[in-house]
């Protein structure tokens, strides 16, 4: 690295020196944890200085072209500009790690061919995602003029996703907010975990019932970190129902995901600037979970057992 590159941001270094990759390719390596400065991940934005040591891991492309797949959506709202989706769980957002079949983008790309030419070519018309076994509210952008609002919207936090979580044990307080910078594991490469060197991440949290050994929670996103409020939650004690990677406790429900449902969506719209607000039910493996627990409540309270 020269002089002439000294504090110059991360993701314009690399673009200049990449010539392959577009900037909004290296600005998703880096957020993906695939860009190393001296041996730590760092934010597009950090200014680089002559002497470090940047290593930059790129997956290989996919040796398939992505093909559009005849996939049931349960959609709530559509117009012109965008798509709001109910994602059931079990269903991957986007191609990745080899995949290029069965995904939500198979199923977009079948639904309105257009939507190929919008955003990435991995993920077209994808502005933020969900977990494969997180269940509710998406938005995706049909043209490129609402893809770049959108995500802008969710840069500047101005898009408000509110999810319902059930998590082990009895939460201390009834409401509280979880401030911990989330990044790679250090050991485990494919979990996320709260370390220092990790990206600034806040949740807050509201308790909504309480069951004993469980409680059901509303939680809210500030930033929008990989597997955020899983990681926050499995954190301070509290993880979520079901959860294969971070809860390791047991699944007394028969749950085969965890029990994390985005409930509520707010945005502005891109064209109009409208303020728009979508909310869905809990599905029902999760509502049938609830109502267990609520039966047992009702249960104990006939008993006079506390």
């Amino acid at each position: 690295m020269g002089e002439e590159h000294r504090k110059s941001r991360l993701d314009s270094f690399l673009a200049s020196q990449l010539l392959s990759l577009s900037r909004m390719r290296i600005q998703e390596l880096i957020k993906a944890g695939l860009v190393t400065v001296d041996g730590r991940p760092q934010k597009p934005s950090f200014r680089v200085q002559p002497g470090q040591r940047i290593v930059v891991e790129i997956p290989p492309s996919p040796e398939t072209e992505l093909k559009p797949e005849e996939i049931p959506l349960w959609i709530v709202y559509e117009d012109e500009d965008l798509l709001v989706l109910n994602k059931p769980p079990g269903l991957v957002v986007h191609p990745g790690a080899g995949r290029t079949s069965g995904t939500l983008v198979n199923a977009l790309l079948a639904y309105d061919p257009r939507i190929a030419k919008v955003g990435s070519p991995l993920r077209p018309g994808i502005v933020h995602r969900l977990d494969k076994d997180t269940s509710g509210l998406l938005v995706v952008a049909r043209n490129e003029v609402s893809y770049l609002k959108l995500s802008a919207q969710i840069k500047d936090r101005k898009v408000s996703r509110t999810y319902l979580a059930l998590v082990h044990g009895d939460l201390p307080l009834a409401a509280g907010t979880i401030e911990a910078p989330i990044g790679r594991h250090p050991i485990l490469r494919r979990r996320m975990a709260v370390v220092p060197t990790g990206r600034r991440a806040v949740t807050h949290y509201r308790v909504l019932e309480r069951f004993g050994e469980y409680t059901l929670v509303e939680v809210s996103l500030e930033t929008g970190r990989t597997h955020q409020i899983r990681v926050h939650l499995a954190h301070i004690g509290h993880p979520v129902v079901g959860d294969p990677v971070y809860a390791r406790r047991r699944n007394p429900f028969g749950l085969t995901r965890q029990a994390l449902h985005a409930y509520r969506l707010a945005l502005y719209h891109p064209r109009t600037g409208e303020r728009m607000e979508f909310t869905v039910p809990l599905p029902d493996d999760l509502e049938e979970v609830l109502e267990k627990l609520r039966t047992t409540n009702r249960a104990h309270r006939d008993a006079g057992i506390s």
